[in-house]
């Protein structure tokens, strides 16, 4: 088969019809020059080169072979550039699960800054509950992370992104609907719809802390993994739930979600992870980005921690 250099020898020629001129644009004499045609030419087995005492011309070989030559070399470059980009960190791609109510305010607000800070950097974006975002980080699964607070893992590295209050969320036509603010006793006989106590540990542990410190048992529980399908049956006037503050922004009609007051009030972390040590260059790329921006993102989020370092 034939060579990259032949090729690029022969696009010379091609385009100058002049040997020497050929010569002098590849830095190279015209014997060896030739030599390289004529390699070339024996390889495809065709004639590409017509060569005069005075004038070069193309086949129609040669000619058709030029566009094919000239559309290879491009390539070539193009791959060699992609590589070096690649390797820098300057192009590429991270993989970034997340949690579902992370999804309502955060994840947009990081996807929105890598996309204006990185743009060829490409995302891939998984929805995972947090047990298997730490799992799948660790295997090198996923580049980053949005997960509330679990189990550490060797090698993960992991800082707060923010910080909120749970909410009580009621029916719009629930008798408390219509207070600023509903104390955690006074929902004593009230159906709970919480979070499950697998997939949703965290959130599953924080509720049922906060009834257990008031000394209150639901004469019913409900468990449902996702915060939209909990307000859905909470509008539907199944039972009440305490949900993150970023639920406020789905918005649904029939569902009020007021603050809890009272002594005991809880505040929901989520976290952002990382793999201490990645072989893919553009983490590295987007963590550098990250240190400088972590303000910005987090401007108008209560509590977060500092940037990933």
């Amino acid at each position: 088969m034939f060579e990259f250099n032949q090729l690029r020898c022969f696009v010379a020629v091609a385009e100058e019809l002049h040997f020497h001129r050929a010569a002098a644009r590849l830095n190279m004499t015209q014997p060896p020059l030739s030599r390289q045609i004529q390699q070339l030419e024996h390889k495809l087995g065709v004639m590409l080169v017509l060569r005069g005492s005075r004038s070069v011309r193309l086949t129609p070989a040669g000619d058709a072979f030029l566009r094919d030559a000239r559309r290879m070399l491009l390539m070539a470059e193009s791959a060699a550039l992609h590589a070096r980009r690649i390797a820098l960190g300057q192009a590429g791609q991270v993989t970034i699960g997340f949690t579902a109510a992370s999804g309502y305010g955060f994840l947009p607000r990081l996807v929105a800054l890598l996309r204006t800070r990185l743009p060829e950097i490409g995302l891939d974006l998984r929805e995972m509950v947090s047990q298997d975002q730490m799992e799948a980080l660790q295997a090198g699964q996923i580049d980053f992370g949005l997960l509330r607070p679990t189990a550490r893992r060797p090698g993960i590295l992991v800082t707060r992104a923010q910080q909120e209050p749970l909410l009580l969320a009621l029916a719009r036509t629930h008798p408390l609907a219509t207070r600023r603010a509903v104390r955690i006793a006074d929902l004593a006989e009230e159906p709970l719809i919480t979070y499950p106590p697998v997939e949703g540990r965290y959130l599953h542990d924080l509720v049922a802390g906060l009834f257990q410190v008031t000394g209150i048992v639901p004469p019913r529980v409900q468990y449902i993994s996702q915060t939209h399908s909990i307000l859905a049956l909470v509008g539907a006037g199944l039972g009440i739930a305490l949900v993150p503050q970023a639920a406020q922004r789905l918005c649904l009609a029939e569902v009020v979600l007021l603050p809890l007051s009272g002594p005991v009030v809880a505040t929901v972390d989520l976290t952002f992870a990382w793999r201490g040590e990645s072989e893919n260059p553009a983490c590295l790329v987007v963590l550098s980005m990250l240190r400088r921006e972590w303000p910005v993102l987090c401007q108008d989020l209560r509590g977060s921690g500092p940037a990933p370092g």
